[in-house]
């Protein structure tokens, strides 16, 4: 039975660099331990619940990330059934095959916790009927006894799964955007038709790290949380996006965290609140926007970094060599998109750092540089999911590409796409978008002797004005 958990709240400086009084002093003005109790109490309170009335949570999208956040929300309230409930939904009919069948029975039988749990829900024998190939498991069945398709050696505590999506959301106070970003349009869309006849708008938190460019009628970049408030019309005082530098199995396990929720004055503290635990600290930032597309730009360097490490046979020179270029486009591109850069320095490094060392997106680039896998067999991978920096490598460079958003070469003094100045999200698109290059030739955009010093980009980037801020949709 999971208890309520302690938590002693502390001043924590931001690792932004930014002053955030009010976040700093929501943690001190609440230095007193509250109960998993009390801190569901403040969010029901905020939201108008009424005893009795449950607050209800659903998580849209069962990837490993959004199982993992549904999970940890079971884990810390769950054994409040008459205030709280969490959901997930997914999509029903995706069947688990033999060989992960296999693999899901061993993982099983060697976690004892895990195969009492079964035992004694009477749900053992389906996993050894499905070992011996006697009958099909489904993605869905397995997610309600704690097993994420894409995270199988991470056993999860049972959850509550939902197949159909208007039963899911129709009456949810908070939702949980789990999907990939290329996704979200398509099945908010479809939630929207749910809330026609809603009273009130759900509180929504958006996990996902990708985005979208549009070029007309100037271009522009368009995040997950632009796209669920333009699909529903769910004002945007109501969406926040909540990211950090994290791999979902670690934080599962306990491991120290962190991650920032961006949004409105009105959510985003109380929300912070009643998300922290003690090995998952969240804090809050008013910087919406900007963090969501930072956290799309990070996984576009990571396929690049994993190709890198493959083709290196993980040379620590080489992987230096490439961090200092793609870092050095991703601090340019930083100028290109906020008034204040330095500000997500920190939060950016550490997200791309964690995405190097473990996340999928590297190694996606890793199976591609040895050839166990191509771009023609698309971004959504059995196993791993949807490998999202392969749509915002699309993204990004067609966006940054556009002649209205010049800047002026700082060798040859004429005006030239901002892409032209980063070579490496350049090769990246003639590799994976475009197919016009194999993954080796990665490695020629860092041995390129004409190649620009990183440092001389990054000084450009510090001494020119090329802060555009009609890329994020501002005057």
């Amino acid at each position: 039975m999971v208890g309520s958990v302690e938590i002693t709240y502390s001043p924590i400086a931001n690792s932004n660099g930014s002053s955030h009084t009010h976040s700093n002093e929501s943690l001190q003005n609440n230095g007193t331990s509250a109960t998993a109790e009390e801190r569901l109490d403040e969010l029901r309170r905020r939201l108008g619940k009424s005893d009795g009335d449950l607050l209800k949570i659903v998580g849209i999208g069962a990837g490993a990330w959004g199982s993992v956040f549904a999970a940890l929300l079971q884990d810390a309230y769950g054994k409040f059934r008459d205030k709280f409930q969490v959901r997930i939904w997914r999509r029903p009919g995706r069947s688990v095959d033999r060989s992960t069948a296999e693999h899901l029975f061993e993982v099983i039988n060697s976690r004892e916790d895990v195969l009492r749990r079964l035992i004694r829900r009477c749900g053992y024998l389906k996993y050894v009927e499905a070992r011996l190939g006697d009958r099909t498991l489904y993605a869905d069945e397995i997610l309600r006894d704690g097993f994420c398709l894409n995270m199988i050696d991470t056993p999860l505590c049972p959850l509550k799964v939902v197949t159909n999506l208007q039963e899911a959301v129709w009456d949810a106070d908070i939702v949980i955007n789990a999907l990939p970003s290329t996704e979200t349009r398509e099945v908010f869309e479809e939630i929207s038709r749910y809330w026609k006849e809603r009273i009130g708008y759900p509180v929504i938190i958006s996990l996902a790290k990708g985005i979208e460019a549009s070029l007309e009628p100037v271009p522009r970049i368009i995040t997950p949380t632009q796209m669920i408030s333009s699909a529903t019309g769910v004002p945007i005082e109501n969406i926040l996006y909540l990211g950090g530098p994290n791999i979902a199995s670690e934080i599962y396990n306990k491991e120290y965290a962190n991650a920032r929720i961006c949004g409105s004055d009105k959510w985003r503290n109380p929300l912070a609140k009643f998300l922290r635990q003690p090995h998952f600290i969240v804090w809050d930032n008013s910087d919406l926007v900007t963090h969501e597309v930072m956290g799309g730009l990070k996984n576009v360097y990571a396929i690049g970094a994993g190709m890198v490490a493959a083709l290196t046979n993980e040379s620590a020179t080489s992987k230096s060599v490439y961090f200092a270029h793609c870092t050095s486009e991703m601090i340019f591109i930083t100028h290109l998109l906020t008034e204040q850069p330095e500000k997500l320095a920190g939060p950016l490094l550490a997200d791309t750092y964690v995405t190097l060392l473990k996340g999928r997106n590297a190694w996606y680039g890793q199976m591609l540089a040895k050839g166990e896998l191509s771009p023609d067999m698309g971004d959504s991978i059995k196993g791993k999911g949807m490998i999202q920096g392969v749509s915002a490598i699309g993204a990004f460079y067609e966006l940054l590409s556009q002649p209205s958003l010049n800047v002026l070469h700082p060798e040859e003094n004429k005006p030239v796409a901002p892409a032209e100045l980063c070579p490496i999200l350049k090769r990246l698109y003639k590799i994976l978008i475009k197919r016009e290059l194999s993954p080796k030739d990665i490695l020629q955009a860092l041995r390129d002797e004409t190649v620009t010093d990183p440092r001389e980009r990054i000084e450009m980037a510090q001494s020119h004005a090329f802060f555009r801020p009609s890329l994020l949709g501002q005057p």
